[in-house]
C-alpha cells in the first residue's frame, strides 16, 4: 500500500517529520510492525539491530613494563529497547558503519588500562578474568551510544621479541622434556628387558621342545618294545578273555531259557491246579447246599404228609370208641370234649411220628418207613382199637 512502511525485523524504523518521539528525540522507533507514513511530509529511515563485530589489536605496557600485543574480538549491538536505539540512531544512523570503528576504540582504551594493571604472568594464565574486567568497564560507556556487547575474546597475546612469555614457560618446557626424556627412557628400558624376556622366553620354549619330543621319542620306542616282546602274552590274554565272555553267554543262555520253562510250562501248570482246585471247592460247595436244600425238602414233605394223613388218625380213633360203652352226662358239652380229646390224641400221634421219623433219619435204613395207627393208638392208652390200618411214608 502507498506510504506503508513495514521494517524488516532486525530493524528499527525511524520516521521524522512529524511529532517528536520518546525523550523529545527527533523522530519516533516503530519496531515489529508497520507503520503508514505520509509521503513528502513524512521522512523513514531504517537502523539495523543486527550483531556487528569490531576486532582490536593493540600494544599494551604491563605493570611489569613489559610490551604485549593484544588482539581481540567484540560481537556488540544496539539495545533492543526504545532508548538504546534512540542514542544510536542519533550517532549512527547516517554512517552505521561507525559503530565498529567507535566500539574498537573504546575497548582499545579499556584494554590498555586494564593490562597496565596486571602482571604478564596474570594475564597470561587469567585471560577470562582480563575480558570480564575489560567488559564491565566499557559497559556504562557502551549503553551511552546505545550499544551492547554479547561478548569479548583475546585471541592472542604476544611480548614479540622480549622473550618473556617463552622464559616465563621455559621451566614447564623444561619439565615436560625431562618428563618426555623419563617416558622416552622407560619406553626404551621396557622395550628391551621384553626382547630379553622374549629371548629368554624363546630359548626356554626351544628347550622344552626339545625335552618334549625325547621324552615322546622314548615313550614311543618303550612301547614298541612292550608290544614286540608282549605279543603271545596279549594274545593268550585276549583268548582268555573270549572264553570267560563266551561262559558267560552260555549261562545267560541257560538262564533265559530256565525262564523260558518256567513261564511255558510250570506257571501254566500251577495256575490249571489251582484252577481245578477252585472248581473242586465250588463243586463241593454247591453238593453241600444241595444236600441242606434237598433235607430241608424232605422235611416239609413230611410235615405235609402227617398233616393230610390228620384226618385219618382221628376217623381211626373216634372208630375205636364206636363199639365203647360210653355215657355223655353233660349233654353238647361233653360230646365237644370228646371230639377235642380225639383231635389232641392224633397230634399227639403226629408228634410221636414226626420223633420216630426224624431219629429214623439218622439210622442207615433202606426202604420207606411203615407206620401202624392202630399201634400208635393203643400207645395212648384212651382204649383198644378197633380196626387196623397203616400210613407208608415214601
Amino acid at each position: 500500500m502507498f506510504g506503508y512502511r513495514v521494517p524488516a525485523p532486525d530493524e528499527a524504523m525511524l520516521i521524522s517529520g512529524g511529532r517528536r518521539g520518546l525523550g523529545g528525540a527527533p523522530f519516533r522507533v516503530v519496531t515489529g510492525h508497520g507503520k503508514f507514513v505520509l509521503p513528502i511530509f513524512r521522512k523513514t529511515r531504517f537502523l539495523t539491530l543486527s550483531m556487528c563485530e569490531a576486532e582490536v589489536t593493540e600494544t599494551c605496557v604491563t605493570k611489569q613494563g613489559i610490551a604485549l600485543h593484544v588482539r581481540a574480538v567484540i560481537a556488540f549491538k544496539v539495545g533492543n529497547d526504545t532508548e538504546s536505539i534512540v542514542n544510536a540512531g542519533q550517532r549512527f544512523l547516517s554512517d552505521q558503519d561507525q559503530m565498529s570503528v567507535l566500539t574498537g576504540r573504546i575497548f582499545a582504551g579499556h584494554l590498555r588500562s586494564i593490562i597496565g594493571s596486571m602482571t604478564v604472568e596474570e594475564i597470561v594464565t587469567e585471560r577470562q578474568k582480563l575480558a570480564a574486567e575489560v567488559l564491565e568497564t566499557s559497559k556504562t560507556e557502551m549503553a551511552k551510544i546505545g550499544l551492547i556487547v554479547d561478548s569479548l575474546q583475546i585471541q592472542s597475546i604476544d611480548d614479540g621479541e622480549v622473550g618473556y612469555i617463552d622464559a616465563m614457560s621455559a621451566p614447564h618446557k623444561a619439565a615436560i622434556q625431562r618428563a618426555a626424556q623419563v617416558a622416552q627412557a622407560q619406553a626404551t628400558q621396557a622395550s628391551v628387558e621384553a626382547e630379553q624376556v622374549a629371548a629368554r622366553n624363546q630359548a626356554e620354549y626351544a628347550r622344552q621342545t626339545a625335552v618334549v619330543k625325547a621324552e615322546y621319542s622314548a615313550e614311543v620306542d618303550r612301547v614298541q618294545a612292550q608290544a614286540a616282546q608282549a605279543g603271545p602274552l596279549a594274545q593268550a590274554h585276549a583268548q582268555q578273555e573270549v572264553l570267560l565272555a563266551q561262559t558267560e553267554l552260555a549261562q545267560r543262555a541257560a538262564e533265559l531259557r530256565q525262564q523260558q520253562l518256567v513261564a511255558e510250562i510250570v506257571k501254566p501248570a500251577q495256575a490249571e491246579a489251582e484252577r481245578i482246585k477252585v472248581l473242586a471247592i465250588a463243586e463241593a460247595e454247591r453238593m453241600k447246599i444241595q444236600a441242606e436244600a434237598a433235607a430241608s425238602y424232605d422235611r416239609v414233605a413230611l410235615d405235609r404228609m402227617l398233616i393230610d394223613q390228620l384226618p385219618l388218625i382221628v376217623k381211626e380213633a373216634a372208630g375205636g370208641l364206636a363199639g365203647a360203652n360210653v355215657n355223655v352226662l353233660n349233654g353238647a358239652d361233653g360230646l365237644g370234649e370228646i371230639a377235642a380229646g380225639l383231635v389232641g390224641q392224633g397230634l399227639t400221634i403226629l408228634d410221636s411220628v414226626r420223633q420216630n421219623l426224624g431219629g429214623s433219619g439218622d439210622r442207615d435204613s433202606k426202604g420207606p418207613a411203615q407206620l401202624s395207627l392202630p399201634g400208635l393208638l393203643s400207645g395212648s392208652g384212651d382204649g383198644p382199637a378197633k380196626r387196623d390200618g397203616s400210613v407208608d411214608i415214601d
